[in-house]
């Protein structure tokens, strides 16, 4: 029988998350409007981490479209977006919330995602030297015709969901983004909620 787990991500957090291949991962955003950054990693035999670059590389897609995969650093299949109930898109072009972004806001010691990613790896024991740009799960980014690039508020309604397949083992991150002075989550930051079904 199916076995299944749920994660909570508090507004302005992240967890770490392991899944084994062929498990469904289901991200909710049960209040709308909020972003959540994903990240993937492998541990075993080497690190390798999901790269938005060469997933646009190789799917030749500025965003993910259902069927798509998410490709490694090392151009190895990670993650299958296998159901896309949300009219999104999903950004695969920003780089994570970091502290100078809000430093320039004119808001120091804020959350931000890079910290909260960088956290909830350490506590799996791994320490990166840098950050892998993340799939900005419900993010409307669209570029402009002359190709400025605009965060809007997000489009995603209550409930608004994808569903991942795991292609390898693999250590996941996801945050419930931190913007809050700024349109991107409504204007609030929510929680994100993770479900994790195993079929083996």
């Amino acid at each position: 029988m199916p076995d299944s787990r749920r994660i909570v991500v508090p507004p302005q957090s992240g967890r770490s998350i392991r899944v084994s291949r062929g498990d469904l991962i289901l991200i909710i955003d049960p209040k709308g409007q909020q972003v959540s950054d994903l990240w993937a990693f492998t541990t075993e035999p080497t690190l390798d981490w999901l790269s938005t670059s060469q997933t646009r590389d190789i799917t030749e897609r500025l965003f993910p479209g259902l069927g798509d995969s998410f490709f490694s650093a090392a151009a190895k299949p990670m993650l299958t977006l296998v159901e896309n109930a949300s009219p999104g898109p999903h950004d695969m072009l920003y780089p994570a919330c970091d502290s100078a972004l809000y430093e320039r806001a004119g808001f120091p010691n804020h959350p931000n995602c890079r910290d909260n990613l960088m956290q909830a790896l350490a506590k799996e024991g791994i320490s990166l030297p840098f950050t892998p740009d993340p799939v900005d799960l419900f993010q409307n980014s669209l570029p402009e015709p002359d190709g400025r690039l605009v965060v809007s508020a997000s489009i995603n309604p209550p409930g608004g969901y994808v569903t991942l397949r795991a292609e390898q083992d693999l250590l996941l991150v996801v945050t419930a983004c931190s913007v809050d002075y700024y349109p991107t989550n409504g204007g609030i930051c929510t929680e994100i909620h993770v479900e994790i079904t195993s079929t083996s």
